[in-house]
């Protein structure tokens, strides 16, 4: 029986036929828990066999934060501490590697994972104090909606690291020379200059 088993000529179907003659029943114990199975084997000669087969568990694939918003958080910890990018990548509707919500907490341990540095400020900051939007319109003296407007039509500059993520507006000697109580001589007002150049819409204008 050995030779014939072993022999090269011997093929799997050819086993499996010559177990069909061979055994009389076979029944199959699966232990979960413990990732084997027993197995009870009853020849055509009345002998029984018992055996264990373990196996080994498929390795479920890691939990990983996409790429892109680990990519993201590097980009932020430059400019933002933890609570301001946990607010940052809750906008824009990310979540962890297991569907939550992002925290200042989570954030930390994400950065430290990945050996993000934390945000620090720099020890010589550039000119100009960087400021909110609402501080930086306070400080000019008009209204948020007016700077976010000139932010948006690119008449002043800002800084925002990525969508979601808050505007911040450096407060520079510059800046605020562009803001004057009084129109220059030979400025006038947008529609002054419609009337002007005969123009009944902003866009055909270029203005």
């Amino acid at each position: 029986m050995k030779r014939v088993w072993d022999a090269p000529t011997t093929t799997d179907r050819d086993r499996k036929e010559l177990l069909r003659g061979l055994l009389e029943e076979v029944k199959i114990n699966v232990v979960t828990e413990e990732n084997k199975a027993h197995v009870v084997l009853r020849w055509k000669t009345s002998a029984v066999s018992e055996l264990d087969v373990l196996w080994r568990s498929p390795r479920s694939a890691p939990i990983r934060t996409d790429e892109e918003t680990i990519e993201l958080m590097r980009r932020l910890a430059v400019h933002h501490p933890d609570p301001v990018m946990a607010g940052v990548l809750n906008r824009q509707g990310r979540k962890t590697a297991r569907g939550e919500s992002f925290t200042a907490s989570r954030v930390a341990s994400l950065r430290t994972h990945w050996k993000i540095p934390r945000y620090q400020a720099p020890a010589k900051p550039p000119e100009g104090k960087l400021l909110t939007v609402d501080a930086a319109a306070k400080d000019l003296g008009v209204a948020a909606s007016t700077l976010l407007r000139w932010l948006n039509v690119g008449f002043i500059g800002g800084e925002q690291v990525t969508s979601g993520a808050p505007w911040r507006i450096r407060m520079t000697d510059e800046l605020k020379q562009l803001i004057v109580p009084e129109a220059p001589p030979g400025y006038v007002t947008v529609f002054q200059a419609m009337r002007l150049l005969g123009c009944r819409a902003r866009r055909s204008c270029n203005v």
